[in-house]
């Protein structure tokens, strides 16, 4: 049996998608290996570096079809509060990924966090989302903690 490979990422797709992939954020973090699409078909991902995958980004097979990416929903904290900038710095200093909208943040559950941000005046609440964060400082990558 011939192996489905996917050796390229591109940020959007160029084509009608072949099939999808839904990946929590940190699956959505890799250079090799193997995935299944929703509909049941074998990926083998074997990028040439790391890479974030992006929702709305596509894997692209060595036959030239496209897979595409979508961020699947996991378990995180919605924060709300009446000075959502001071919140985000704070959320931000601790290097954690966050997703930044106009009236909250999602962040991923953390009860250290949860607490902190409780202390400084915010709201915050169990939800189950897809979780697409702010990339790196130049609007690319990841955000790193202190622990790598």
């Amino acid at each position: 049996m011939t192996q489905t490979i996917a050796r390229a990422y591109h940020a959007h797709a160029h084509k009608a998608l072949a099939a999808q992939i839904a990946l929590d954020y940190e699956a959505r973090f890799l250079r090799r290996k193997v995935l299944k699409t929703e509909d049941g078909q074998s990926i083998l991902v074997d990028l040439p570096k790391t890479t974030s995958l992006d929702h709305g980004g596509v894997l692209v097979l060595e036959d030239g079809r496209e897979i595409g990416i979508v961020a699947a929903p996991e378990n995180l904290l919605e924060v709300t509060g009446p000075d959502l900038p001071r919140l985000a710095w704070h959320i931000g200093n601790r290097h954690t990924p966050c997703q930044i909208e106009a009236t909250r943040l999602l962040i991923q559950r953390d009860h250290v966090i949860r607490d902190m941000l409780g202390k400084i005046g915010a709201t915050v609440r169990e939800v189950v989302e897809p979780f697409t964060p702010e990339g790196g400082a130049y609007g690319h990558g990841r955000t790193h903690g202190h622990s790598h």
